[in-house]
């Protein structure tokens, strides 16, 4: 009999070890969907900022006095790629696109030229002008980069970028 009164806590030292390792598991697994969840949150609400920032600039675009420059060379009228990066306004140095602070956000407008075929119909054999607009939303750590492009009157496609 004597033999046997140190199994009995060999037996319950090993239990409690499983249980602690089950407990210890359970709260990473909780944590780590815990972070999950508080990044999509931020990616949420970052896109959107960029949404609401988006639709600002458009609206400067179709407004009947709006006329900034054309593109100065092909190199200007390509995204800007400091729109992956941006954290302040201003002029961006890439590409030259002059950054505008709103609300949640930055957006900068390039006017790629007049088309007389705007994608999705329109009056035909009639110039428009296109621009690019691209809104950017920052909320905590996380940043969307949405691009527009657009006639005077109405947005022609929309991308999200990476």
């Amino acid at each position: 009999m004597k033999t046997q009164r140190g199994a009995v806590l060999i037996v319950s030292l090993i239990l409690l070890m499983l249980l602690t390792l089950l407990a210890t598991s359970s709260m990473q697994n909780a944590t780590l969907q815990e972070k999950a969840a508080g990044g999509l949150a931020l990616r949420d609400v970052s896109f959107q900022l960029a949404e609401a920032v988006l639709r600002t600039a458009e609206a400067r675009v179709r407004t009947p006095a709006y006329a900034p420059p054309e593109c100065s060379t092909p190199l200007t009228c390509l995204p800007p790629p400091e729109a992956l990066t941006l954290s302040a306004s201003g002029a961006g140095k890439a590409s030259g696109v002059n950054w505008v602070a709103s609300n949640g956000g930055f957006f900068g407008i390039q006017h790629l030229g007049e088309t007389e075929d705007a994608a999705g119909g329109g009056p035909p054999m009639q110039p428009q002008r296109l621009y690019r607009v691209t809104a950017i939303g920052l909320h905590g750590t996380a940043r969307t980069v949405l691009e527009s492009i657009h006639t005077d009157e109405r947005r022609i496609m929309w991308r999200q970028r990476q």
